[in-house]
């Protein structure tokens, strides 16, 4: 059933295939995608990943009563999916949430090339995501955030007239135009600033995700369906399907999946190896005392002593007994 779900098969034909509950099916898909997320933070989002060139893009998904919006982010020399958020508003927290879950998958300090289309949220969360903190004076006081001095940022704005492009503007927000260049033939990403490759990892999370498809007649009416869904379908794109491109001769040569081109492992895994995958726990922490604070006993009162005052050799003076 889960084979069938990421491969894009709707819910309600393997409801009339199988005889199952709809309900049922949507359970499954729902904990499978919360499993992948588990497997993408624990193998993918790990910083061992010397990313190079990123390109971002969202998809505007009609649901059944709602718009909401899906931010994809990917690595273009591996085409593996590092990132995915979906939200309601397409406001700066989609691309803040997208571009902290890049930074976590980033090595510290490494030269980066983001190129994301002409949405004037990006470039201001990219240079939030990716800070560090920089001690400038000794003593006391609070160290400053700093952007990594090779990170670079640039956007692409097309206009389009009567469904054509007829302009694209490429320009850099952060960052040096040739230090760009160079990043940008290193990964295999073309010769000018584009995002071509992350508008073909639209592809296949539009055939894939049956609640992406245009014309639907069971469109989405669940954020967490949506998150769940992006989740499979992102995870098995990662780590289960061969990539047609990464296994021609001019790449790799032999059959490929994004996971394999970024050395996270060594053969094209299974749905079924997906799935029994075992995400290690995270590490114990001592709880904190809850409730109120506990009263110190009190200890033994102490009986008072009175002084008492007797004459001494015609002095005045006070005495305890």
């Amino acid at each position: 059933m889960v084979t069938l779900l990421s491969y894009g098969c709707p819910v309600q034909a393997i409801v009339h295939a199988f005889g199952l509950d709809e309900r049922t099916v949507a359970s499954w898909r729902d904990r499978a995608g919360a499993h992948c997320e588990q497997v993408h933070q624990a193998v993918v989002e790990t910083g061992k990943l010397d990313l190079v060139h990123v390109q971002a893009d969202e998809i505007r998904v009609k649901g059944r009563n709602m718009i909401a919006w899906m931010g994809l982010a990917m690595m273009v020399s591996t085409r593996l999916w590092l990132a995915g958020s979906v939200s309601v508003s397409r406001d700066k927290g989609l691309a803040d949430a997208l571009m902290h879950q890049v930074r976590r998958a980033a090595q510290h300090l490494r030269p980066l090339l983001v190129l994301t289309d002409g949405w004037a949220a990006y470039p201001n969360s990219i240079r939030r995501a990716f800070r560090e903190k920089v001690k400038k004076m000794a003593g006391v006081g609070r160290a400053s955030l700093e952007v990594w001095p090779h990170l670079h940022i640039g956007t692409v704005i097309k206009r389009t007239e009567k469904k054509r492009v007829v302009e694209i503007t490429r320009q850099m927000a952060h960052g040096l135009l040739d230090q760009a260049e160079k990043l940008l033939q290193l990964s295999g990403g073309g010769s000018v600033l584009n995002t071509a490759i992350t508008l073909r990892l639209n592809g296949p999370f539009g055939e894939r995700l049956a609640s992406l498809t245009r014309k639907s007649r069971h469109a989405a009416s669940r954020i967490q369906a949506l998150h769940s869904g992006m989740y499979l379908i992102g995870c098995t794109y990662n780590f289960c399907f061969v990539h047609h491109e990464l296994s021609k001769a001019t790449h790799w040569g032999m059959s490929c999946t994004p996971a394999m081109a970024s050395g996270l492992t060594d053969h094209v895994w299974s749905v079924c190896e997906l799935l029994m995958y075992r995400v290690a726990p995270a590490p114990w922490v001592e709880p904190g005392r809850q409730g109120c604070p506990r009263k110190r006993p009190v200890s033994d009162p102490v009986t008072t002593r009175r002084a008492r005052v007797r004459l001494r050799k015609g002095v005045l003076c006070s005495v305890t007994t």
